[in-house]
This record gives C-alpha cells, structure tokens and sequence, in this order.
C-alpha cells in the first residue's frame, strides 16, 4: 500500500503536528493516574493499567526534549501496538484521522531527533505533518 493512501492519528505535541499510523494506534484515552517508578530512563512517566494489562507510558514532550507542562482536558494516552509491544504516548492533543497528499522523506534532523525517528513528512492543505516510526519509540 502507498504511503498516501494510508491513514494516520495526527496529534499535537508543543503546537507541533506528528503522526502515527492508524494501524499502530489500539486506542485513545483521557490521561489517568500512571504508576510512577524510580531509576527509569526520563521520558518513561510509568506504567498503566489498560483492562487489566500493564502498559508502560511515556512523555513524548520528555523524548523529544520539549518542556513538561501541567496536563490538560485535551492532554491523551494513545497506545500504539508494534511487534506484539504495547506502549502509551502522552501527547498533547488528539487532531484527527488524516491522510496526505504527498509523503516526503524526512530530513537528517527534525528538531532534536534525528530523521530516522520519522518515516516521512505529510503535506496536509494546511500545513506538515511528521509522520513518527513507532519501532523507534518502542
């Protein structure tokens, strides 16, 4: 399947656009008490409890070196799915399903991470997109 033709959950993280693909994604939810604990790397916030399964969570902001800030109503868990591996992202807001015109490749650094953290750059009538590889947060 073309890159174009695939579907995406595009969420906010520091009035930033990323991406995951939406085959990833296992769900969405409101941010939660997470399971804190000590001597772990600092983007890892902790674990969560989703239905019975422990799932460890992370800050994207933390990873990607933004800032912490205070939580929000709009702040989301989304939990993506890679090789039988299921992590929460703590992501700022949750947009929309999207899909892209044109998928370009990355550039060798985008921000504070290298180019490889991303499959490609969506172009969206409004604006561009990172589209983020889950393998690498994962």
């Amino acid at each position: 399947m073309s890159l174009e033709l695939s579907q995406f959950i595009e969420f906010e993280l520091e009035q930033e656009r990323y991406a995951f693909y939406i085959e990833d994604v296992q769900e969405i939810i409101k941010i939660q008490e997470i399971k804190q604990f000590p001597h772990t790397l600092p983007y890892v916030k902790g674990v969560i409890n989703l239905r019975g399964q422990i799932v460890p969570v992370i800050s994207l902001r933390k990873l990607f070196h933004y800032q912490e800030i205070e939580t929000t109503k709009e702040t989301r868990i989304i939990f993506v799915n890679h090789n039988n591996s299921i992590i929460g992202v703590i992501v700022d807001a949750v947009q929309r399903v999207a899909s892209f015109s044109t998928i370009q490749l990355p550039p060798e650094k985008v921000g504070h991470m290298k180019g490889s953290t991303f499959v490609g750059i969506g172009v969206a009538e409004d604006g561009l997109v990172a589209i983020i590889k889950i393998g690498q947060l994962i």
